[in-house]
């Protein structure tokens, strides 16, 4: 089982930065692939960004150019450094991965809890 801890939420205003991190932790082989999905209150859930074993990314378009994507297989951390903030990217910010088990081994969606940015005008 994969334990995804999310941290680096808070309140911005418009125009500022926040970076969040992403701390996978248990037992597992590999992980695939590793996202960002936010949700607004009254909103579905929605992709983010992505990034991939082979550091290929893929970005909602409306954050290509504000939104990066990194990630560091040896510690198992995902990070995503969100620049010129909109209040429009207020959201719960949930952690995503697709995961693979050593013991079975089969691949799993794991989700984190979720941190809140808040962008104010």
């Amino acid at each position: 089982q994969v334990q995804l801890v999310e941290s680096g939420g808070g309140l911005v205003q418009a125009g500022g930065t926040l970076a969040l991190s992403c701390a996978a932790r248990g037992n597992f082989f590999r992980i695939n692939n590793m996202a960002w999905y936010r949700q607004a209150p009254g909103k579905q859930r929605e992709l983010v960004a992505r990034i991939y074993e082979g550091n290929i990314t893929t970005y909602a378009d409306y954050v290509k150019g504000r939104f990066t994507l990194s990630r560091d297989n040896a510690k198992n951390t995902m990070s995503m450094q969100m620049n010129s903030l909109l209040p429009e990217d207020t959201a719960v910010y949930y952690c995503n991965a697709y995961a693979q088990r050593t013991v079975p081994a089969t691949y799993s969606m794991y989700w984190g809890q979720g941190t809140q940015v808040t962008v104010s005008s």
